[in-house]
């Protein structure tokens, strides 16, 4: 199906592609630490060990080499005047009026540079301990590598936790429209040692079920334990209502682009500047006779994609997820006391299979007593006969594998709980 097109050249990553750039803002260069200050924060973070430090007069960064987790690990640390971009503000979530104007007033930011290794969960895990650790009084981190910005309270969070953060919160997807044409991309993906991939050609009415689709697909390719390899990988990332396998390869930009005609957005003429290094359009690897077992456009099952696919999580995921709902199940616990509150936890229940695998599905609680809990199904599960939808039923608290709190103002999971401290 695909063929090279010697007229399009990729280019060489980007100084943002190849390391993990994290951007700690502040309004006052004077809260700038000085080598020395940085060098005892970082030790004073449980773990690290401080292997060399030297500071670069010439360029003005601090070079440190530490150690933690087994592994050596390498920080360049850079003061310098900095705005935060327009656009950027436009995207942010999770931030209140006040937070926004402090963001608006930054003119300062600490450069907290690294490069992943192969565990790369557990490398931007450390990158936001030494975030918070050295910049504990900053209003905000950009993630530079996938345009993100970070709430300061979800970093200390995250900094405390035992829990590496989730996958999500290593890219974005982002959605560029012109009149009802729509182009998805993501940012941040490169770092991790990947391809940043897109969805070509669609549409606003199916770019909710594209959303899904691509960050279905970028989560794999993160948790993908045999390393995902660009042009022969391919993954397995969920299923269709009516029982379609939903099976996701990409091809590099410069190939897949001879497989659309008049795109709209995101042809040659859009990656002058951009979006030109190592990215790809995904594809789906079609199991219909009428294709011939060939990989097709996504926008080929437009029809399919809205109507609520099961995505998979791999089996590290799903620990991770229960690990913190678990630590800080106590957020949940104090939220379910509040009557304008609505709580739901997800637990897995054993399945009619031959295996007894579990099957996670969602309860709506009705109350915490001691070490356990009652809930109401919330829906009909898929391969579990002896339970209905409105059944009442008892767990222990360790059963909770996931939870989601419902209040006035919109939804917290336990990777949003930053929300919840005012």
């Amino acid at each position: 199906m695909f063929g090279k097109n010697k007229k399009l050249k990729a280019k060489p990553l980007e100084y943002w592609e190849e390391s993990s750039y994290l951007l700690a803002l502040t309004d006052d260069s004077g809260k700038f630490p000085s080598p020395n200050d940085i060098a005892e924060r970082l030790a004073a973070v449980e773990g690290v060990n401080v292997c060399s430090a030297e500071f670069n007069k010439e360029h003005g960064v601090f070079d440190v080499v530490l150690s933690y987790g087994g592994g050596e690990h390498r920080f360049i640390f850079g003061p310098h005047p900095y705005s935060i971009p327009d656009f950027v503000i436009a995207t942010l979530q999770g931030f209140g009026e006040d937070d926004i104007n402090k963001l608006k007033r930054t003119g300062f930011a600490m450069d907290i540079v690294t490069e992943f290794g192969k565990e790369v969960k557990k490398d931007f895990h450390l990158q936001l301990k030494i975030a918070a650790a050295i910049m504990p009084d900053a209003v905000g981190y950009l993630d530079e590598s996938q345009e993100r910005v970070f709430h300061p309270r979800w970093v200390a969070l995250a900094a405390k936790s035992e829990v590496v953060p989730p996958p999500s919160s290593l890219f974005t997807v982002q959605c560029v429209s012109s009149g009802d044409c729509v182009w998805l991309h993501t940012h941040g993906l490169c770092r991790c040692g990947l391809t940043e991939i897109e969805i070509l050609d669609s549409d606003r009415e199916h770019m909710n079920g594209h959303y899904k689709l691509i960050s279905a697909f970028a989560t794999y390719m993160i948790d993908y334990e045999g390393g995902f390899d660009l042009g022969k990988s391919i993954g397995y990332v969920g299923m269709l209502k009516n029982g379609m396998p939903v099976v996701v390869c990409c091809r590099q930009w410069t190939e897949a682009l001879k497989e659309y005609k008049d795109l709209k957005l995101g042809g040659a003429e859009d990656r002058q500047d951009g979006h030109n290094t190592l990215t790809a359009p995904i594809f789906i690897v079609s199991p219909r006779e009428e294709d011939g077992g060939d990989i097709v456009k996504v926008t080929k099952f437009d029809h399919l994609w809205d109507d609520d696919p099961v995505y998979f999580f791999t089996t590290a995921e799903t620990k991770r997820m229960k690990d913190l709902a678990q630590e800080r199940i106590e957020y949940a616990k104090k939220a379910a006391k509040n009557a304008q509150n609505h709580v739901l936890v997800k637990v897995g229940v054993p399945s009619d299979t031959e295996d007894h695998a579990p099957e996670y599905v969602w309860f709506e609680l009705v109350d915490f007593v001691g070490d356990s809990f009652r809930a109401k199904l919330t829906h009909e599960p898929y391969n579990v006969s002896a339970m209905h939808e409105g059944d009442e039923c008892t767990f222990m608290t360790g059963d909770i594998t996931d939870w989601a709190i419902y209040t006035k103002n919109g939804v917290v999971t336990p990777n949003e709980v930053y929300q919840l401290e005012k």
